[in-house]
């Protein structure tokens, strides 16, 4: 193989994973008519398609499926190793990709992260702030930041966060008109605030499990966010009962202005987790931010 082939590859992976000749080429700083004579090209040499392209949309074939599963991963092994180079520097550089929802960027990954990045200032950090259950791996993140419970098996994950904990809360006045949930089953009769999950587009199953006993309860109310913070405030502005982290709410339970129910069906659980590849070789830079953000009770 030589050179031109392997640039060829790199390219197509870029174009298969984007779905996309635009998306592409700006990752790959080439223009779309260029990046397509490239492609076309690479096909002729191999005398098969690999690219299924309309007016709208650019998708692998068959053939290009089976090449991206195999050629993808030497890729990314190859830029790993040749990140890891910076073993021969005398201080950790590089690039981090690090994807997490809004809350658990605000309350554990950035308070830790703001250590480490002054005292290495060639490590340059890119955080997207998503709810979104993403494929690290597919869209090329290195890490990213989840509740233990919902991290695949397959990954490292390292805890970052103490154990957390759920708590439905609403206001005194509310609880005054409305009267107080006993069970979670209760929550049927009541005003409640929705979450709806991005990555299914499905609303947020409310939690519970009191001695071994676990409960889902689907909720219903005048108001659906997506956000936590939006659900946090609404709840104080007296819309119904909301689901919520306990650091989220934590002032406004002890100043009054919220009231938690159904505590004795809360327990806590596992907190958050900065997750990776198993089979990723950590950079210096990758090995700093981890020993950074590692939870130590």
């Amino acid at each position: 193989m030589n050179r031109q082939d392997l640039a060829d590859l790199s390219a197509f992976v870029a174009v298969a994973r984007e779905k996309s000749f635009t998306r592409a080429a700006a990752q790959l700083g080439v223009t779309p008519s260029a990046l397509s004579h490239c492609m076309r090209a690479l096909e002729e040499r191999l005398g098969v398609r690999l690219l299924n392209r309309t007016t709208r949309s650019v998708t692998p074939t068959e053939a290009g499926e089976r090449m991206l599963r195999s050629v993808a991963f030497h890729l990314d092994e190859i830029e790993t190793h040749v990140a890891a180079l910076n073993d021969l520097r005398e201080r950790p550089a590089g690039n981090i990709r690090i994807t997490a929802d809004e809350f658990s960027l605000q309350t554990v990954l950035w308070p830790r992260l703001r250590g480490v990045l002054a005292e290495h200032p060639d490590i340059k950090v890119e955080i997207e702030a998503d709810y979104r259950l993403t494929d690290i791996v597919a869209e090329k993140f290195d890490a990213g930041v989840r509740l233990g419970e919902s991290i695949d098996k397959d990954m490292i994950a390292v805890p970052i966060g103490p154990p957390v904990r759920m708590l439905a809360v609403a206001t005194p006045d509310y609880f005054a008109r409305r009267g107080r949930p006993r069970v979670p089953h209760d929550l049927a009769e009541h005003c409640c605030i929705n979450l709806r999950l991005p990555t299914y587009g499905g609303l947020y199953a409310w939690e519970f499990e009191r001695a071994g006993r676990a409960q889902r309860v689907r909720v219903e109310g005048q108001l659906t966010f997506n956000t936590i913070y939006q659900c946090r405030d609404a709840a104080l502005d007296d819309f119904g009962i909301a689901y919520l982290m306990v650091d989220l709410v934590r002032e406004h339970l002890e100043s009054g202005k919220l009231e938690a129910v159904l505590e004795e069906w809360s327990p806590p659980f596992e907190g958050y987790h900065l997750f990776y590849p198993s089979r990723r070789q950590p950079t210096p830079a990758f090995a700093a931010i981890v020993e950074a953000l590692r939870y130590r009770a």
